[in-house]
C-alpha cells in the first residue's frame, strides 16, 4: 500500500519532468538547426561586393577595361564560387554586325533568379564603342542582383533622353538600302630572306541581306599565292597557285522550326586541276529547337541534291576533261553553349546519284567544358573518309608541287586533332588591372 501510495504521489513529478526534458530537446533542436541555417548562409552568401563569374570569349570583353568601369563587384574565376554567371553568346546580324547575348544565371544565395540581357553593335563599331556596349549591358543587367546586396544603398539610376545630332529628339528612319550590306576586302601577304620568298593576294566582295523571313549571302573571291626560291648552286625555282570563286545563298524562313533555300556555287583552281565547277542545289532543313533559341543551342537536319558541272585543267584519272554529276548530301549538326562550357559537331554524308562508289562522310566535333575546379578540357576535331575525288589529274605531280602543296594528292582520309587541358589554382579573385610592360613590339628582348 505505502508503495502504491508513493507512486502515484511521483507520478506528477515525473510527467512534469519529462515536459521540461522535451522543453530542452525541442530547444537544443532549434538551436542546432539555426546554427546550421547561418552556416549554410555563410557559405552560399558571402560577405563582400557581389560574386560575378564573366564568361565571355567575344571580341569586346576586354576584361581590364570591364574590371576598371564596374569595380563594385568581385571577379571571380571559377564558376563554383560567384553568385552570379554571366554567360555570353553571339551571332552576326544582317547587317554584319553582331548580337550579344547576356545569360545572367543567379546561383548560390541567388539561385532561380536569372535574367536575359541582348546588345547589338553595328558593322562599323570600333573596339572601343564594343567594349563601351557590353559594359553599358552587363551594369544593366546587374542592378537586380546587387538591389539585393548592401551595395543597393548607393546604387544610382540615370536616364538619358535619345536625341539626332542636330539636338532633335530621334524618330525611326527610312533604310535606303532595304537591309542590303556591302563588304569588299583586298589584302597581302609578303614576307621572305636572302634564299626564300613568299607572297599572297586576295580580294573579295560581298552582297548580303537578312531580314525575319529571308535571308540572303552573296560572295566573289579571289586569290593568288607565288613561291620562289634560290638553291646552293645559284638555280632558282618559282611555284604558283590561283584560285577563284563565287557563291550565292539563298534561305526562306518558313516557321520557327522549318526553312528551305538553295545553292549555287562557281570556282576555279590550280589546286584542285578545277578550270571551272558549277553546282546548283535546292536544300530544306529542320532545326529541332526554335531559331529563337540559336545562341544557345541547335539541333539541324538538312538535306540537298544538287547537280555538278566540271571542267578540268588536264585529264583526270578517269580520263575526263568534262563531265556533269548530280550529288546528294544529308548533315546532322549540333550547337550548344551551357554554364559549363560549349560544345559544337556534325555529321555529313554526300555521294555522287549516278554512282554511289563516289561518295564522301565528315565528322566534326568541337568542346571546351569546364569539368570541375580550376580544370577545363577543350578539343577540336576533323575526320574525312574521302571517295569522291574526281578531278585528280592523270599527270599527276612534281616532287615541287608535292613539297609545296600546289596539286592535290589521292588520298582515303585526312584528318586534323588539336586537345588541351587548362588547370588554373591560387586566388579565386581577378579585380586588378597593371597595364605596365604589355606595350608590343617588333623588338627582341634579352
Amino acid at each position: 500500500m505505502f508503495a502504491s501510495a508513493l507512486a502515484c504521489a511521483l507520478t506528477p513529478a515525473r510527467d512534469h519532468l519529462n515536459r521540461i526534458l522535451l522543453s530542452l530537446c525541442a530547444l537544443l533542436l532549434c538551436l542546432s538547426s539555426s546554427a546550421t541555417t547561418a552556416t549554410a548562409q555563410r557559405a552560399t552568401a558571402p560577405e563582400g561586393p557581389l560574386r560575378i563569374f564573366l564568361d565571355c570569349n567575344t571580341q569586346g570583353c576586354d576584361f581590364d577595361f570591364l574590371r576598371t568601369e564596374i569595380p563594385y563587384v568581385d571577379y571571380v574565376r571559377e564558376r563554383s564560387e560567384a553568385s552570379v554567371h554571366v554567360l555570353v553568346t553571339t551571332q552576326t546580324t544582317g547587317g554584319g554586325g553582331t548580337e550579344h547575348t547576356f545569360n545572367f544565371i543567379g546561383l548560390r544565395d541567388l539561385a532561380g533568379i536569372s535574367d536575359t540581357l541582348r546588345y547589338v553593335s553595328p558593322q562599323a563599331a570600333t573596339t572601343d564603342d564594343l567594349r563601351k556596349g557590353i559594359s553599358r549591358t552587363l551594369k544593366l543587367g546587374l542592378v537586380r542582383y546587387l538591389a539585393r546586396t548592401p551595395a543597393a544603398e548607393r546604387l544610382q539610376v540615370s536616364y538619358s533622353e535619345p536625341t539626332s545630332t542636330d539636338g532633335k529628339k530621334e524618330t525611326p528612319g527610312h533604310d535606303p538600302w532595304n537591309y542590303w550590306v556591302f563588304r569588299t576586302r583586298a589584302n597581302g601577304y609578303f614576307n621572305g630572306e636572302s634564299s626564300q620568298r613568299f607572297s599572297n593576294l586576295g580580294a573579295s566582295f560581298s552582297a548580303d541581306r537578312l531580314t525575319k523571313a529571308w535571308k540572303f549571302n552573296n560572295s566573289v573571291n579571289l586569290d593568288y599565292s607565288e613561291s620562289k626560291f634560290t638553291f646552293s648552286d645559284g638555280t632558282n625555282f618559282a611555284s604558283y597557285s590561283r584560285s577563284n570563286g563565287l557563291s550565292h545563298l539563298a534561305v526562306k524562313s518558313v516557321s520557327d522550326h522549318w526553312s528551305a533555300g538553295e545553292r549555287i556555287s562557281t570556282n576555279s583552281s590550280t589546286y584542285q586541276n578545277m578550270e571551272r565547277s558549277f553546282r546548283f542545289a535546292p536544300a530544306v532543313e529542320y532545326n529541332i529547337f526554335p531559331y529563337s533559341q540559336s545562341t544557345r543551342k541547335q539541333l539541324t537536319f538538312q538535306y540537298s541534291a544538287g547537280i555538278n558541272y566540271f571542267h578540268y585543267r588536264d585529264t583526270t584519272i578517269f580520263e575526263k576533261t568534262h563531265e556533269v554529276r548530280p550529288d546528294e548530301s544529308l548533315s546532322l549538326s549540333i550547337t550548344t553553349t551551357q554554364p559549363w562550357g560549349s560544345m559544337s559537331g556534325s555529321i555529313q554524308g554526300a555521294n555522287y546519284l549516278d554512282d554511289f562508289s563516289k561518295r564522301r562522310l565528315v565528322l566534326f566535333n568541337s568542346m571546351n567544358a569546364r569539368l570541375f575546379k580550376g580544370f577545363s578540357f577543350n578539343m577540336f576535331g576533323t575526320l574525312s573518309l574521302v571517295r569522291d575525288q574526281l578531278s585528280l589529274a592523270k599527270s599527276g605531280a612534281t616532287e615541287q608541287e608535292i613539297l609545296l602543296q600546289r596539286r592535290q594528292l589521292a588520298t582515303s582520309y585526312n584528318y586534323y586533332v588539336g586537345v588541351g587541358l587548362t588547370y588554373t589554382f591560387g586566388s579565386i579573385f581577378n579585380n586588378v588591372v597593371n597595364p605596365r610592360f604589355d606595350g608590343a613590339s617588333g623588338s627582341f628582348y634579352f
